[in-house]
C-alpha cells in the first residue's frame, strides 16, 4: 500500500519560514519523481516544485527564489523549505510521487495546511 504522509504545516506570520516533509512508503522512492503542489480555497491545484530524476528542479513562478525542494532517498523523504512566506502562500500543500507511465504510477498525500497570517 502506497502512502505519502506530509507534515510540517501550520500557522506562520508573513515573512516567516516553514519546512514541509513528506515520507513515502510502499514505493521504490529513488525511482520516483517527487513534487509539491498546493490548492487555495476556490482555486485550482498548482505546481509548487518538482524534483525529477536526472533533471533540474522546477518551481512555480510565484515561489521561485523563496522555496527550495530537496529529497533524501535514504529516508524516503522529500522536503519543501519555504522562506519569506506571504499571505498568498496560504493553501493546502500536497506531496506527489510519479513515474512513467504516470496514468499508472501517480500518488498523492492527504495534504497539510499552511496558513500565513499575522
Amino acid at each position: 500500500q502506497v502512502q505519502l504522509v506530509e507534515s510540517g504545516g501550520g500557522l506562520v506570520q508573513p515573512g516567516g519560514s516553514l519546512r514541509l516533509s513528506c515520507v513515502a512508503s510502499g514505493i521504490a522512492f529513488s525511482i520516483y519523481n517527487m513534487g509539491w503542489y498546493r490548492q487555495a480555497p476556490g482555486k485550482q491545484r498548482e505546481l509548487v516544485a518538482v524534483i525529477p530524476l536526472g533533471a533540474s528542479t522546477t518551481y512555480g513562478d510565484s515561489v521561485k527564489g523563496r522555496f527550495t525542494i530537496s529529497r533524501d532517498n535514504a529516508k524516503n523523504t522529500v522536503y519543501l523549505q519555504m522562506n519569506s512566506l506571504k499571505s498568498e502562500d496560504t493553501a493546502v500543500y500536497y506531496c506527489n510521487a510519479h513515474r512513467t507511465p504516470q496514468y499508472v504510477y501517480d500518488y498523492w498525500g492527504q495534504g497539510t495546511q499552511v496558513t500565513v497570517s499575522s
